[in-house]
């Protein structure tokens, strides 16, 4: 990696931007703690591919475009915060109530891919995660380097990978709890709702949010 320097740098440092909590690790736990590990894990895939989506937009040099015309972030923002708050609604207003989380949204194939898509969506509708590419990643390429875009590809693929493996051990961590859920499955019901609250709160503040 000759284009990209203080590579081991770069890896602590997307270790704890991933550590930090934000719009994507709450996406995760609810999800894990409201259908259970294969929800979880689904949510968690479905938010690396997204990251995946930023970083060939990185690569290419989409995320800068959409930088520089106030416009389509603007357009993408409001895409974002829209998106999020119409899955609020949704979990506010199922009508999900004691069913084992094994066998509810967790065992469907089609609730799945669902909730794989979900994740991709609003990771790859966050303008701020196009923001933060850009200005990130740049900091450890070399400024004589003529392969930018491959070193970006790299850069961003490695930051992908850490934070998808934080993803999974999110649904690890929430699945040590499941067996509360299991015990009382009246509460997957109200996870739901205020799973949703928190989700049209997060669009909310994308909306209100000064960038």
């Amino acid at each position: 990696m000759s284009t990209i320097h203080d590579y081991g740098l770069f890896l602590f440092a997307s270790v704890i931007v991933n550590l930090t909590p934000g719009q994507d690790t709450l996406y995760i736990l609810g999800r894990s703690l409201g259908g259970g590990r294969r929800a979880g894990t689904a949510a968690a895939l479905g938010i690396g591919v997204g990251s995946v989506c930023h970083t060939l937009a990185a690569a290419v040099g989409l995320s800068a475009l959409l930088v520089a015309s106030p416009k389509a972030f603007m357009a993408v923002k409001l895409a974002g915060a829209g998106y999020l708050i119409w899955i609020g609604i949704g979990l506010i207003r199922s009508k999900t109530v004691a069913l084992p989380l094994e066998t509810s949204a967790s065992s469907d194939g089609r609730s799945l891919y669902g909730i794989f898509f979900q994740g991709l969506l609003t990771n790859a509708l966050n303008p701020k995660v196009a923001l933060f590419y850009l200005s990130f990643l740049p900091q450890f390429i070399a400024a004589d380097t003529g392969s930018k875009s491959t070193a970006l590809l790299a850069l961003g693929l490695s930051f992908v990978a850490t934070g998808t493996l934080w993803g999974l051990l999110l649904v690890r961590l929430a699945d040590l709890f499941q067996a509360i859920f299991l015990r009382r499955p009246n509460l997957h019901a109200r996870l739901d709702g205020a799973f949703g609250l928190l989700l049209m709160g997060l669009g909310v503040h994308v909306l209100l949010s000064q960038i």
